[in-house]
């Protein structure tokens, strides 16, 4: 295919990055402090943390995974994608208050203060870990993978150390604000390019929906699958979605940094609910687009191919690095997310933990070394992943054993007031253990389920821990947790305002049209 990239798609990609560099490094020369580089000055608006948001979230892996799994196997991968409203109402009605009046810097600084430090230790280098090991590095690869379906010459590890260092340095230097203000480019690169396939894909078949149906198979345009589907059974969608999708959206640093970095509380619900009515638009420009595909290029084995090919043979000269230039938006979008979020983690609840006397000007060059160490880690580590085969497929399920507890301690423990730290503690390493023993047992076909069911079944046991140990040791101080648990107030708007600004009217409207599209494609 790589021949068949012209000049003037490679000069607009050549643009983008130029633009990007540009705005990063223009941004950077603001960051002088801590809050600052981590949070942007708190200085972010409902526009900027929605499109970001969005941006961040999209990865390339999600471009051309969504295509490609609609494409062999149907639409139902997609409503992580449209069902991400749901966590999100939650976070706009009670976290992110709680969050935001608490004046933390990251997630599991908040464990600290509704329960102990062991907590926010042992769950900041899990996100640690995960940040740069499964998702910066896993990025990087993926990214490099799709890249190399265009242009056939690229060397993965060359590839993958020129995303890393483009992404890092804009990050490193730039921070929060920086990644924030690409990420809102990346979007509308983003949606603007995949919409233009999207339509061209679709007069291809007349403008016909008849026609889109009458190519896929039965069931494709269907979420409800059997109990015993291989990719999503209808238990799962149940029981893991909603809690995969709450950790993710409200409790994972590198999503959540943007909404700490809100002007105010409004603001930051506002843009959580601008970021769930972005993430309906995947399903119309890049998961019905693998459906349409089917009859315009049947007969593709591989279904990461599905993109590439579409893009090649649909779009004119121009428009492919148009596209192209969303599909690296994506790639930086997300590598620089979650450099700056790990980066946030190790400085403020380790370094700075151990050396509360920094000032605000070491804690920036500890935030920026922070970003370069950990995006060599990850530029090293992503092409190794290529030795692995199937086992990185098992890594992605990781998030199956570590989402139970923590999704517990946030969703049970501001709600039982008698939660406490030990309970929270061991709630964290039994349910972390439990969930690696499950997923262990599959792998070994003892445990026969799929591992959407374990996630269930796992968040119902983590809840018995937590309930029991807190009850067979002292209840905390209920004056102390306050400002850290659930109260009625919480859901009220900070300032009176017309109602068309309400954000529980916004949660309304968005409820109605997640239950349309479900409906739709029961």
């Amino acid at each position: 295919m790589g021949h068949e990239i012209s000049s003037i798609d490679i000069s607009v990609i050549v643009i983008y990055f130029i633009a990007v560099m540009g705005i990063g490094l223009y941004v950077a020369r603001g960051t002088k402090t801590g809050e600052d580089l981590f949070l942007g000055g708190r200085s972010f608006g409902w526009g900027l943390i929605g499109l970001s948001l969005f941006a961040s979230n999209i990865s390339t892996s999600t471009i051309i995974g969504l295509s490609g799994a609609a494409y062999s196997s149907g639409i139902v991968q997609s409503v992580y994608e449209w069902m991400t409203g749901i966590p999100l109402i939650i976070a706009a009605l009670i976290f992110i208050p709680l969050y935001l009046k608490s004046k933390i810097t990251t997630i599991p600084e908040f464990l600290e203060l509704r329960f102990d430090r062991r907590s926010r230790t042992f769950f900041s280098a899990i996100t640690i870990f995960t940040s740069i090991v499964v998702d910066t590095a896993g990025g990087l690869y993926a990214g490099a993978i799709v890249l190399q379906a265009f242009f056939p010459n690229l060397v993965i590890w060359q590839t993958c150390l020129v995303l890393a260092v483009f992404a890092g340095l804009y990050t490193a230097f730039g921070g929060l604000k920086a990644v924030v203000y690409t990420d809102a480019i990346q979007a509308v690169i983003l949606i603007l390019g995949c919409s233009i396939l999207s339509y061209m894909l679709f007069a291809k078949l007349d403008f016909s929906w008849d026609n889109v149906l009458a190519a896929a198979p039965e069931g494709h345009l269907s979420i409800i699958r059997p109990a015993d589907d291989e990719s999503l059974p209808w238990p799962g969608l149940i029981m893991a979605v909603p809690i995969l999708g709450f950790w993710y959206w409200t409790t994972n640093q590198y999503i959540v940094q943007r909404i700490l970095g809100a002007k105010n509380i409004q603001n930051a619900r506002w843009g959580v609910i601008l970021a769930s009515f972005l993430k309906i638009i995947p399903l119309f420009i890049m998961v019905i687009p693998g459906t349409m595909a089917i009859s315009l290029f049947p007969g593709l084995e591989n279904p990461d191919q599905v993109f590439p090919t579409t893009v090649i043979n649909i779009l004119p000269v121009g428009l492919v690095g148009l596209v192209l230039a969303g599909l690296i938006s994506a790639i930086m979008s997300s590598v620089d997310s979650t450099l700056n979020s790990a980066s946030t983690l190790v400085v403020i609840d380790f370094i700075k933990v151990k050396k509360p006397e920094l000032t605000e000007k070491e804690i920036v060059k500890y935030g920026r070394i922070t970003t370069v160490v950990l995006m060599i880690i990850a530029a090293v580590w992503a092409p190794m992943i290529a030795n692995f085969g199937g086992i990185w497929v098992y890594l992605q399920q990781m998030f199956s054993i570590i989402v139970p507890p923590i999704a517990v301690l946030f969703l049970v423990g501001v709600f039982y007031k008698r939660g406490n730290g030990n309970g929270a503690f061991w709630t964290l390493i039994l349910g972390t253990l439990g969930g690696a023993l499950l997923f262990v047992l599959g792998q070994v076909e003892i445990w026969p389920l799929h591992y959407t069911y374990n996630v269930g079944i796992m968040v119902l046991i983590s809840t018995l821990f937590f309930i029991v140990i807190s009850n067979l040791s002292p209840a905390p101080d209920i004056d102390q947790i306050k400002a850290y648990t659930f109260r009625k107030e919480l859901l009220n708007n900070e300032d009176k305002m017309v109602w068309y600004k309400d954000y529980r009217y916004h949660v309304v409207l968005l409820l109605a049209v997640i239950g349309i599209l479900m409906i739709k494609f029961w």
